[in-house]
Formats: C-alpha cells, structure tokens, sequence
C-alpha cells in the first residue's frame, strides 16, 4: 500500500502529467534533467500503482517538440524538415521509453512490479477546424526576422513577438477521438501501467477515407479527458506545477478553488477566469470529464499526486 493510506484496488485512474515532470526545475530539457525529473515523478505514480490502481498515463512533451523543431530548423539548409505530426510521435516514443524505465525502477522499490508499455497514439481531428484557418499556438523558439522568414518561405506560419523575436505557430485543433485507446484498453485490462496519447496524440484527419498526419498540436489535457473516457477511468488527475486552480488569478479577489462542480467550472471560464493558454484547457478537461460521467477530476501538485487522486488537494471537482 502507498504512504498515502487507503487501497485503491482495481480504481481506474488516468494521471495526466505536465511539462514540470517532464523537465527542470529551470525549464531544461536537457536529457539528463529530463531523466531525472521523470525519475522523481515517477515515484507518486509507483505510490498510486502500489496502493492497487490500475492507472493509465499521459504527459506534455512541448520541450521535446521544441527540440526537435530546433534541430529541423537549424539543418533545413541539409535535410528536409520533417513534419509536426512525426515530431509528436517520435517524443511520445522517447517519452515513454524513459517512463516505462523509471516507473519500472521505482515500482520495483516498492515491491510492487508490474509491467508498463507505451502506446504510441493517434488522435483524431477536423480538417475542418477553424484553427487550422488561423494557427495560433506557438512552437519552438524565438528567432530573429530574416530567420523567420526563411522558414516561412518552407510553408510554416511565424508571427512576430514583440523583442523577443518571431516564433512559428500552429494550428491546434479540437481533439475528437483518441483512435489507439483500445490497445491501450487491452494493455491496461491485462495488469499493464498504461502510456498513451502523449503530447495529445499525433495529429491526424480523415482524407478520402484514409488517415494523413497534419502539422498541428493537440492540446494534451483535452486529449487526456477523451483517453480516461474511452478507458473507463473513474478518476482523471492533470498533475501540474501549481496546487490549485484559481479564480480571480492575478487580482485582489483572487481565490484558490478547492471542491467545485462541472457547473462552477463553466460559469467560471465563461467569465474569463482561466488563461487559454495555461489553465483553462485543464479546466476544460477536468470539467468535460465529470460532466461526461466521471466520479471524480483533480488539479493539483505533482508532490500531491496521491491525495488529489482520492480527492484530498488540489482543485477536486465532482457531480
């Protein structure tokens, strides 16, 4: 049993982890401060497995696609550059690889083995999606103008950010559907620790009947909220660098949401309480999760990954 106390046995739960699991405390992506910080996140996990759940996770790899997306403009003068959805799929593999590894380690520490496998996932999108008319969410790093330029003139979308430079953007769509959920469903039935839709899944849409990748990004925690629901999971737990959600962020006003509701949640965000591009996809997650049936949705710490998963910190919303 986990030091958080009670059993979870046979508990379904869907552990969503941000980018500070995933990297340093500085931001380094470097491959040994993401080894280690996945080393140290993967501690909670071996917590929750070992106190009987059977969890399935999901993790950001905005780092690692920045990465690779620096290496794909630095040699764009050598070799072609290959596309976002090959970036995404290639750092869901890698990701996992060291998941699986450091989960196995400390799960091994705690007595507790079991085997954990990453499934390297597709998630459905709309062609159609009005965010592919106006890519918005930004990629890689900085660079300067002439630089931009010549990437633009390879196909990309760059917008200018003020001094800090030019920055490529994306679309990033609508997830719709998470298409390897089901091997992953197998995985998870026969004992398995479960990685899947990393990043949120490589992009793809449906063209005459076939599957084509698309350069965009799939937010990780809309995708995650589809991947618990085709799991079957009870609990979906978005693990990231603050303890909670907070309305009135940034003013006098400001509160930490501790229980809330679907409701509360949708009121809150309606009235522009969480930034688009921080908070409020989480919220969205967390809300459509419970709304979709659900039994319980935390925002919380990493450190208190086990607590927030049995609805005791972190913003835990309910029915």
């Amino acid at each position: 049993m986990g030091r958080n106390g009670d059993s979870l046995d046979g508990e379904r739960i869907l552990i969503a982890l941000g980018g500070n699991a995933m990297t340093a405390p500085d931001g380094s992506a470097t491959p040994d401060a993401q080894a280690a910080a996945i080393e140290v996140a993967m501690r909670h996990v071996a917590e929750l497995v070992a106190a009987g759940a059977r969890v399935a996770l999901t993790h950001g790899n905005g780092p690692q696609v920045g990465n690779l997306l620096i290496k794909n403009q630095l040699a764009a003068g050598v070799v072609p550059p290959v596309p976002l959805d090959w970036c995404g799929a290639q750092t869901q593999a890698t990701v996992g690889v060291m998941i699986m590894s450091a989960l196995e380690r400390a799960l091994a520490a705690l007595g507790a083995p079991r085997p954990v496998s990453t499934v390297v996932t597709r998630t459905l999108v709309d062609a159609a999606d009005p965010g592919f008319a106006a890519p918005a969410k930004p990629v890689g790093r900085y660079f300067p103008a002439d630089e931009a330029r010549r990437f633009a003139a390879l196909g990309q979308a760059w917008r200018p950010f003020g001094d800090r430079g030019w920055r490529r953007v994306v679309a990033s769509p609508e997830p719709l559907d998470v298409l390897d959920a089901g091997a992953a469903a197998v995985l998870l039935e026969a004992g398995h620790v479960v990685v899947a839709a990393g990043g949120g899944g490589a992009p793809v849409v449906r063209a005459g009947g076939a599957l084509r990748g698309v350069e965009a990004v799939v937010d990780k925690d809309l995708a995650a909220q589809l991947l618990a629901c085709r799991l079957g999971a009870s609990t979906l737990v978005i693990a990231t660098d603050v303890e909670h959600a907070v309305a009135g962020f940034g003013t006098p006003a400001a509160r930490p949401l501790r229980r809330t509701t679907a409701a509360e949640l949708a009121r809150l965000a309606a009235a522009g309480h969480f930034a688009a591009g921080s908070m409020g996809p989480k919220v969205e997650a967390v809300r459509r999760f419970v709304a979709a049936g659900g039994r319980r949705a935390a925002i919380a710490s990493l450190a208190r990954l086990g607590a927030a998963a049995r609805g005791r910190a972190g913003t835990v919303v309910e029915p």
